[in-house]
């Protein structure tokens, strides 16, 4: 994923001269993943540099660039970093298409490593994408594979909103994958079916995939069959393939990393609710993390999500 999101970046910094890439640590080093590893030797320090270590003047400055007509893409250094720049996106970054009455375009795309599962310290482990997701005039990107990252993030570059295009750090590399070196797109508000199955829908995103996928590997060893949707987008979210999917099999677990409450696994409980309710044989069911702060290494492992958790929940669920 790491050389994916790198290749992004490199193709459209070479296709669009509009593009720049700044933020912590970025430049010299390449970033805290080595995601922009040699891009400041081969553009040069006007277009891919390092920013001051402040979060609020990061986001601020690329709305001033939007509105004159660059496209910056800018790295938080981590997801929990985010929040005193938090203003600049919920009160320009999102507004400004519309308080301009579309004059003022925000092309900015703000990338942040997030989740768990690498023992980090606090702040460093944060699954906030549901915060950003109820802001009107923004845009929730989460991939889960090499070959999704580079196109997501050149759709994402290419968008005249801002999107918040979220890294599961987790498995930076942990995925080897053939991407093709060209340059392509993926649409937002387009989920991908990664498996067909009739006996229970499980919709994830970012590094929950593989978790999912685990589970999977158990429920086929007890004669279960699992849809697994792969949301990409967090908004716009693709409600009709997982209301169609759910029409079919009849049941659905959502898969997240973040807390329990008020989360992405609520609204789309919600979404059936309204759109296959009468097609439901069984409760929709959470698998989330909980409503506490992330636990620091030693008690970590408590609260992220694991293939014989997400099994555990497929099965009550298809016994219902």
């Amino acid at each position: 994923m790491v050389n994916a999101i790198n290749n992004a970046l490199d193709i459209k910094l070479k296709e669009d001269d509009n593009v720049i890439v700044y933020g912590e640590d970025v430049g010299v080093e390449g970033g805290v993943f080595r995601i922009t590893e040699g891009l400041q030797k081969k553009y040069g320090a006007d277009r891919v540099f390092d920013s001051p270590l402040a979060e609020s003047g990061l986001v601020g400055t690329a709305v001033g660039m939007a509105a004159a007509g660059l496209r910056p893409v800018i790295e938080m250094q981590f997801s929990g970093f985010t929040y005193p720049g938090f203003n600049q996106i919920i009160s320009h970054a999102a507004r400004m298409r519309n308080r301009s009455r579309g004059k003022y375009p925000m092309p900015i795309v703000i990338r942040m490593p997030y989740g768990g599962g690498i023992n980090a310290l606090e702040h460093h482990s944060e699954s906030t994408e549901a915060i950003y997701a109820q802001i009107p005039g923004v845009k929730v990107v989460i991939p889960s594979t090499p070959h999704d990252a580079k196109g997501l993030l050149i759709t994402a570059i290419e968008s005249n909103d801002t999107v918040i295009y979220m890294e599961p750090k987790r498995i930076y590399r942990a995925i080897k994958q053939e991407v093709p070196e060209e340059k392509f797109s993926i649409p937002f508000g387009k989920a991908n079916v990664l498996a067909k199955g009739t006996d229970v829908t499980v919709v994830a995103y970012g590094a929950m995939i593989r978790e999912v996928q685990k589970a999977m590997v158990l429920a086929k060893e007890a004669g279960i069959s699992v849809e697994l949707i792969d949301l990409r987008s967090i908004y716009p979210i693709d409600r009709d393939t997982i209301a169609e999917s759910v029409r079919k099999t009849g049941r659905i677990i959502t898969v997240t990393e973040s807390p329990r409450s008020f989360g992405v696994a609520s609204e789309i409980t919600q979404i059936i609710n309204e759109d296959a309710f009468l097609h439901l044989e069984a409760p929709p069911k959470r698998v989330t993390g909980f409503d506490t702060i992330v636990p620091l290494a030693k008690g970590e492992h408590h609260y992220m999500q694991s293939g014989e958790k997400i099994f555990y929940e497929i099965e009550k669920t298809v016994k219902y």
